[in-house]
């Protein structure tokens, strides 16, 4: 029997170079793609060596060709943080539209079933809670995070008519906040900021009066639910994270208790948009898939903490643009 062939967009990010991990373990030929444009090859260069892995530097709102078979896509590539997007607005839009286009073109092409990463920002600051995949979200179009959310709302419904009107198998995952090694100390995401902060020896900055929730999955529960979601029958969206709930406050608390910072907690004004709640409802990926997730957060802290603590000194010292916003 052949080996099953996978191309993995936005493979040298931090959830496409874990992915590559995983399905070369799992015996496939892996093809990565990526721009660069955030990703970072250091976080695949492991894999170079190996005959089972390709890497192509390409940016996917551009034609794609890949010679040879494919049963599978992941199309992962896009600005994932604030800073991120907002610096490069047009290019999120850009790679949730035409990238996702190109992807969806090519898996028909290719006869081959496709996932993509959608993202718990499709809800916006949720007016449910917590957040099930039917509810519909309260997104601002027009608002600072809008590009980033309006492009993977968008990734979602083409996705879905590739899948009703060309019969194409497809599969949409939700992705909750998510966490482990080889994520950017200086993203501007709660984790790194927090830790980087302590790190520093600086205060750790809360916005608003730290109320505000969010959940944190690590890194390999969620390569496995992405995984199983790949493999199965559902051609809907199904949120994957982690439902154990924290608010910002305490787990600024919960870092400084970690890294065995002395610093303060100081709070800045709560930015505009910022979602109030996140917590995924999980059932259906109980039901669907036999999954839930398995690493507690206390060891997954104190894992990705000793990841953030082995970085060069200059990784640690670079600051992020300022952006008042906890994803």
């Amino acid at each position: 029997m052949a080996t099953k062939r996978v191309l993995i967009t936005g493979a040298a990010g931090f959830l496409g170079s874990h992915l590559c991990d995983r399905f070369i373990r799992e015996g496939y030929e892996v093809v990565g793609m990526d721009n660069l444009v955030t990703g970072d090859l250091r976080n695949i260069e492991h894999l170079f060596r190996l005959k089972e892995f390709d890497f192509y530097h390409h940016d996917v709102t551009k034609f794609i060709h890949v010679p040879g078979p494919l049963d599978y896509i992941l199309h992962f590539a896009s600005p994932a943080s604030p800073i991120d997007y907002l610096k490069i607005p047009i290019q999120t839009l850009k790679v949730g539209a035409l990238g996702t286009h190109n992807c969806l073109g090519l898996a028909k092409s290719k006869n081959a079933r496709m996932l993509v990463a959608s993202t718990s920002e499709v809800y916006g600051d949720p007016l449910v809670h917590p957040q099930t995949e039917e509810y519909w979200g309260n997104v601002n179009p027009v608002g600072p995070r809008g590009v980033y959310d309006e492009a993977k709302r968008f990734m979602e419904s083409i996705t879905m008519a590739y899948h009703n009107f060309h019969g194409l198998q497809t599969r949409i995952v939700r992705i909750f906040n998510t966490y482990g090694p080889r994520m950017r100390l200086n993203d501007g995401r709660a984790l790194p900021a927090f830790i980087g902060q302590a790190l520093r020896g600086e205060d750790l900055t809360v916005f608003g009066d730290g109320s505000q929730t969010r959940s944190f999955c690590y890194v390999d529960d969620l390569v496995e639910g992405i995984y199983r979601l790949l493999l199965s029958d559902y051609a809907y969206p199904v949120n994957i994270g982690n439902p154990t709930e924290i608010s910002l406050l305490d787990f600024a608390k919960e870092i400084l208790t970690l890294t065995g910072s002395s610093q303060k907690i100081i709070f800045k004004p709560l930015p505009m948009d910022d979602p109030k709640q996140r917590q995924p409802d999980i059932t259906k990926a109980r039901h669907l898939l036999g999954w839930e997730p398995k690493v507690s957060r206390a060891d997954g802290l104190r894992i990705t903490y000793e990841y953030f603590k082995s970085l060069p000194r200059e990784e640690l010292v670079k600051q992020p643009k300022e952006f008042n916003s906890h994803k």
